[in-house]
């Protein structure tokens, strides 16, 4: 670690504190009605909208109506991307001609895309026409994402208000949340993202001559390279803002193309976790009391800054398998040092580092670097990310409606442990409460180890692991990791492209995303109905900085005891080997 990297830790976490008050007291202002800027922009479009669609926007519904909305909405988004996935030869926007996808692949990609988690199991390139990319995944990109950040606004309805039966409307929340909040930072991004050489093109693949011949593996002259391009910074910026990840080339934004220069690098990080950070300061504004958005936002904030730390200092300590004498691993001002193996130069250990952490705890899953190829610490810090349920910011939307379960579980036990009524926000705590946070916390560990089970044991699932022994395990724990928790990053050592790894990846995706949503809006459902129970000695603060401490302790409890015997056989029993 270098003075140089952590002065650029401190202004990437600076520069996301600073913007998070204004974005969110924006945010709060467009989940509640209230007028702003953008109003004559998209205003009218919002309308008309709502007159072609027949939604009644003034009409609130409880919480099983608005459950039913979005998973009617989600599924008809997955059946018109598979669609034009299948049917795509014969479509417009086609310039080098790509055939159909598989169809193991693309119900695959259309689950990964419709539930906001962008695994992709195929080369964007070499795979999508411009049409698919644009029409099927970047509508995607929108929706999905608007779609947890509705969710999200109607949980908070339901801690804010009392004694009332309805949640609001899903199909207003998630049209404001496109046209007032994604829409424009998209556009802005894409603009800059543009000036900087991220390309935006409906032209063909570009075939350029070699400066040096090379033969390929046939041993035939090779003279000329074909380079993709494509409309990509339309789609990479909602990627980063919408926490969405997929990427339009292969390797993500390792790619020039959509991740030019050191500027873009930092504005694409800072895209990553904007919104979800932005959101807790909303949740704040809207149940009357900023404290606790700042409360959660803090708790966020340690835990990345702890795992960034871990991460950079993993990386910069290198391979010691590395012979000293051979391998250069100092850091000096002409070498990187550390393990720069998987990593751009033009980005280096510490944004490498930054990102990898910050992609895992988003659930964006966009990668500038290999987590394949980061040492065991390193890929064990990604690994823990997903693994703590992505709470720590998380999706839009749903990372903080996961974490304000984990404040509700925190409540519970830290009241149950005092002697105080379990009450949080007004709301008393109770049975049913506690058994929808319970299902919530236990789906996704269980889906996770379950399916890890079955890739190291099913003859097709070890068919797809391209490296033995811990790491080799690893591969599939991380794949069922990311998807199981809608990240949709992976250990680029596996191969996923298989009806095996294609099934059971969209089982994983669908449960994480729909059957936690459903009893997070049945506890939404819960809490709205209650009375108010007015503050008293005996109420706990959750807005103090021993509190924050305490959620933070709950959080990493509980993920520490679901993977940490799984962690044990993959990169901690790898970086024993490593060392010794």
């Amino acid at each position: 670690m270098t003075a140089n990297g952590l002065l650029q830790l401190a202004f990437f976490l600076g520069a996301i504190i600073l913007l998070t008050k204004p974005l969110g007291a924006y945010m709060a202002r467009v989940y509640q009605g209230e007028r702003t800027f953008m109003d004559p922009v998209v205003g009218w479009l919002e309308r008309l909208i709502y007159r072609l669609s027949g939604v009644n926007p003034a009409e609130e519904m409880d919480w099983k109506a608005n459950a039913a909305s979005m998973l009617l909405f989600n599924f008809l988004g997955l059946i018109v991307v598979y669609a034009l996935e299948r049917v795509q030869q014969l479509l417009p926007l086609n310039p080098v001609g790509l055939g159909a996808v598989a169809s193991d692949t693309s119900f695959n990609t259309a689950v990964s895309f419709a539930s906001n988690t962008n695994w992709q199991a195929y080369g964007g390139e070499t795979t999508m026409s411009y049409l698919t990319q644009m029409a099927g995944l970047t509508v995607q990109n929108f929706v999905s994402a608007a779609s947890g950040m509705a969710v999200l606004t109607l949980f908070i309805r339901g801690l804010a208000r009392h004694s009332a039966e309805t949640l609001g409307n899903f199909w207003v929340d998630m049209t404001r949340s496109v046209l007032y909040i994604l829409l424009p930072l998209s556009i802005v991004l894409s603009l800059v993202l543009v000036s900087q050489g991220v390309v935006q093109t409906f032209s063909p693949s570009v075939s350029v001559p070699l400066l040096e011949q090379t033969t390929d593996a046939s041993g035939a002259n090779v003279t000329q390279q074909v380079i993709a391009v494509g409309p990509a910074a339309s789609q990479i910026a909602i990627k980063q803002l919408g926490t969405n990840g997929g990427g339009f080339f292969n390797v993500n934004s390792a790619h020039p193309f959509e991740n030019p220069t050191p500027l873009t690098d930092v504005l694409e990080m800072l895209s990553i976790l904007l919104i979800a950070a932005a959101l807790c300061y909303t949740f704040g504004k809207m149940v009357g009391d900023t404290r606790q958005g700042w409360s959660v936002l803090a708790a966020m904030m340690i835990v990345l800054l702890v795992f960034t730390c871990w991460a950079y200092e993993a990386e910069s300590n290198g391979n010691p398998k590395f012979p000293s004498p051979a391998v250069d691993q100092t850091t000096t001002s002409l070498n990187p040092g550390g393990n720069m193996e998987g990593k751009e130069v033009r980005f280096g250990i510490v944004n490498s580092a930054a990102w990898a952490v910050a992609t895992t705890a988003a659930s964006n899953g966009s990668v500038n670097a290999m987590h394949d190829s980061f040492t065991p610490m390193g890929g064990l810090v990604t690994l823990v990310m997903m693994q703590l349920g992505e709470v720590i910011f998380g999706g839009v939307g749903s990372g903080l409606y996961g974490m304000l379960v984990f404040v509700i579980v925190a409540v519970f036990v830290a009241g149950l442990l005092v002697g105080r009524t379990p009450e949080y926000l007004g709301h008393k705590i109770e049975a049913y409460e506690m058994k929808m946070a319970s299902i919530l916390i236990l789906i996704m560990p269980l889906t996770v180890l379950g399916l890890t089970a079955l890739g190291v044991i099913l003859d097709a699932g070890k068919a797809g692991i391209a490296n033995p022994g811990p790491h080799g395990f690893t591969e599939v724990l991380y794949a069922f990791t990311s998807q199981g928790n809608n990240n949709g990053s992976a250990f680029g050592g596996i191969g996923a492209n298989t009806p095996f790894y294609n099934l059971t990846g969209s089982i994983a995706m669908l449960i994480s995303r729909y059957w936690l949503v459903v009893p997070t809006l049945a506890l939404a459902g819960s809490v709205v109905k209650k009375k108010l129970v007015p503050v008293s000695e005996g109420t706990l603060p959750t807005h103090t900085p021993l509190f924050v401490f305490w959620l933070i302790a709950v959080v990493l409890i509980v993920g520490a005891l679901n993977f940490l015997p799984a962690l044990a056989l993959g990169p901690i029993a790898e970086h024993f080997m490593m060392v010794h």
